[in-house]
């Protein structure tokens, strides 16, 4: 099970202390938000940022952008260190000319899945990418309220998954809850943000230790 904590929600004061201590902690992978003020009406974590983290972990690290013309960046976060890159397919008026671009800088593409997008819209995708990302909430801001229509969608994406070799992250409002009914459905890991890990009791680690319980392992 993949549990990826949201570096956009840790403590930016020292952005390379929070990288150790996640790592540490037993987080898997590190998630890392990009936004322009376009594409979602917010900004995120820079490209100095982003840069920091990779430098600073052994871990997969993926790449969500919520940026209007990802193609235009796709080279200079692969260069930045960055393991998966996740797009819009909405946000580019070449969705698959991104997907090549990604592939071509040796990195995993991924398509993110917004809770007003269905399944069958993107059916095109599926065969081109490794990695589905499945918003639980609309994209943009941590602690949006989760929208559980989003539900019936992991079923059908579940229904997929072998079929074309996908690997699929829930993100938004993960609460230990939905995890572990996420988990038997078939979901292969997690964007931990403030509704599972910060801003919780506890350290990272005992908070990641009780996930990883609650959840099976």
């Amino acid at each position: 099970m993949i549990y990826s904590p949201s570096l956009m929600c840790a403590n930016f004061d020292n952005l390379k202390a929070e990288t150790f201590a996640l790592e540490a902690a037993g987080a898997n992978r590190l998630h890392l938000d990009v936004m322009d003020g376009r594409y979602v009406p917010n900004f995120a974590m820079g490209l100095g940022d982003v840069k920091s983290v990779c430098r600073n972990t052994s871990l997969v690290t993926e790449l969500h952008m919520m940026i209007m013309e990802p193609s235009r960046y796709i080279k200079m976060y692969a260069d930045a260190g960055v393991d998966i890159i996740y797009f819009h397919p909405d946000s580019d008026s070449h969705p698959l000319q991104v997907i090549k671009k990604i592939r071509k800088e040796g990195r995993k593409p991924g398509i993110v899945i917004n809770p007003e997008t269905t399944i069958e819209s993107l059916a095109e995708y599926y065969d081109l990418v490794d990695n589905v990302l499945l918003m639980g909430v609309k994209p943009g801001y941590a602690g949006h309220i989760y929208l559980p229509y989003v539900e019936e969608k992991i079923g059908q994406l579940i229904e997929l998954k072998d079929k074309y070799n996908l690997e699929i992250i829930m993100d938004g409002a993960c609460t230990v809850e939905r995890m572990k009914r996420w988990v038997k459905q078939g979901v292969d890991g997690f964007v931990l943000g403030t509704s599972s890990l910060f801003g919780h009791l506890g350290t990272y680690k005992e908070i990641i230790n009780r996930i990883k319980h609650e959840c099976g392992e």
